[in-house]
């Protein structure tokens, strides 16, 4: 990578779907909901079939996921996850609400993770960053709910409702990369690359969800 990526922060995030409303919590509700979290990752790196297939890719394309390197915290900031290349991935258990979202989570920044094993991703620079968020957006089935949203009300085709749901999803994500400026530039820089990216399912064959 040409630049040093710092460790006191995760490189992406992924977002929550409405802004939260922030509570404090005791030391006892925190330790539950990571105990939770914990139960919910572990159900999900044995049972998952997009998990697994995950760690499976990862290992075939030269990299290790080692479960140690996901890791159950308390987010300060409302997101459910994040992924840094040195650190691992972050799951967010007061912002991830059950287990087929930190589903969807753990398999976003999976892709994170391959992407990073297998493309060598230089994470500094905006277009790599954006490139590897819609992938992560398309492919993790998070947007699979909003998809079905769209179908059902009718407002337009399937595939267009899981396109604009990606872009307004990776745009949220890379708004938060400190080269940013505002949304509008996020916004330009996933247009930019959003053809390309979208279109490479890897290591899918294609978009299953």
């Amino acid at each position: 990578m040409s630049a040093e990526i710092p460790k006191s922060q995760q490189v992406t995030t992924t977002p929550v779907p409405t802004r939260p409303e922030q509570v404090e919590l005791s030391d006892e509700k925190k330790a539950s909901l990571c105990a939770q979290c914990d139960e919910y990752k572990n159900w999900m790196i044995t049972y998952s079939p997009s998990v697994k297939f995950m760690f499976d890719q990862i290992k075939n394309s030269g990299g290790y996921v080692s479960p140690t390197k996901i890791n159950c915290e308390i987010c300060k900031d409302p997101k459910l996850g994040g992924f840094h290349p040195d650190l691992g991935i972050q799951l967010c258990a007061n912002y991830i609400p059950d287990k087929w979202v930190l589903n969807d989570t753990l398999s976003h920044e999976l892709i994170h993770w391959y992407d990073n094993v297998r493309f060598k991703v230089d994470w500094m620079d905006l277009k790599h960053h954006a490139c590897s968020e819609i992938r992560a957006a398309s492919l993790s089935g998070e947007c699979a709910i909003m998809t079905e949203f769209w179908k059902n009300s009718g407002i337009m085709r399937v595939a267009k409702g899981h396109q604009v749901c990606v872009k307004r999803r990776a745009a949220l994500s890379v708004v938060g990369h400190p080269k940013c400026k505002d949304m509008d530039h996020a916004k330009d820089i996933v247009d930019e690359v959003f053809r390309s990216c979208f279109n490479d399912t890897r290591p899918f064959e294609m978009i299953y969800r």
